[in-house]
């Protein structure tokens, strides 16, 4: 029992969209995406907790260096960071997950300065309250608010805090998700949020060989093709889709001058799909693919321009 009122006590779940506008928002972004030509779907639907746990297995892939590496320099520099900070700071942090890796900045920052507050932003309620109970158990000194929304929703919420220090969070190279332009934008908004004490801590994957990036999204044991077709299951699951999963076929080619990786589900052949809760049917000819994703790859160059367009400057940079 006491663990539960410890849990009740630290935990919070302080923004929740509900599953009714989910649904609604994840009707409309299907409906258009299925509709039009070329096919695409949004990739932050990936996510359910199905799609999470998948992706944990994908950060632990011999082939996905991106986890491994920001271990590294978190494990190097979270003392650095935690120092910058001369009193108790509020830790927020974008596309939380399990907060695995996380966990390296947590105990720098309660090392230094003994308690800290916490706050995950994240699409999966599920995932929020699992590794906000794991959070818990392991630090006493943690004070968790969790955020169940897109980062947007996220945005809205920290608007209307106290001004304290704080760190956001940013990791994974999720920025890569968001044309350039886009991803300046939404710096631009986070900044508008942040006070002048504040610092983002952001990973960015750099451009590099075409091999080394093509085998990291289509991994030797398909986790990552799991991954990908886990969108339709999702579908299947909550808008009574008929998807049959082995007639579609997962890609990831490097477009080495735009500097990005492109994911696909590619029909393997004619067919046409019903999804019940939309009265729809899809019609998909053989070879025709819907576009799950983009992740974009940064130069040194482009990493300053990107700070520049988001209101910010480079304070550190590690690699």
């Amino acid at each position: 029992m006491k663990a539960v009122e410890s849990f009740q006590d630290r935990y919070r779940l302080v923004v929740d969209t509900g599953v009714n506008g989910h649904l609604q928002t994840f009707s409309h972004d299907v409906r258009a995406g299925l509709t039009v030509s070329p096919k695409s779907l949004p990739c932050r639907y990936f996510y359910d907790h199905e799609g999470s746990l998948l992706f944990e297995q994908i950060s632990e892939l011999p082939e996905y260096y991106l986890p491994r590496a920001e271990r590294e320099i978190l494990e190097a520099r979270a003392p650095d960071l935690a120092s910058r900070f001369a009193k108790r700071a509020t830790m927020v942090e974008l596309g939380s997950g399990s907060a695995a890796k996380t966990r390296i900045l947590i105990e720098a920052f309660l090392h230094r300065h003994e308690a800290l507050r916490y706050v995950p932003v994240d699409i999966s309620r599920a995932m929020l309250e699992e590794s906000a109970r794991a959070l818990l158990d392991a630090y006493p000194a943690l004070e968790v608010l969790a955020v169940a929304g897109d980062y947007l929703e996220g945005l809205r919420y920290l608007g209307t805090e106290e001004d304290h220090p704080t760190l956001f969070v940013w990791l994974g190279s999720s920025i890569g998700n968001l044309e350039r332009p886009d991803a300046a934008a939404f710096l631009r908004r986070l900044r508008d949020v942040m006070s002048a004490q504040d610092r983002l801590l952001i990973g960015i994957d750099l451009r590099k060989d075409r091999a080394v990036l093509e085998r990291a999204y289509d991994d030797s044991r398909g986790v990552t093709a799991r991954f990908n077709l886990n969108i339709l299951a999702r579908i299947n699951r909550e808008l009574g889709g008929h998807f049959d999963l082995e007639t579609f076929q997962h890609r990831a080619v490097y477009d080495e001058e735009i500097g990005r990786i492109e994911m696909y589900l590619i029909s393997a052949r004619a067919q046409q799909v019903r999804l019940d809760r939309l009265d729809l049917i899809v019609a998909f000819g053989a070879g025709e693919a819907i576009h799950t994703e983009n992740s974009y790859k940064y130069s040194l160059a482009e990493i300053e321009a990107l700070a520049r367009g988001g209101g910010l400057r480079i304070d550190a940079q590690w690699l």
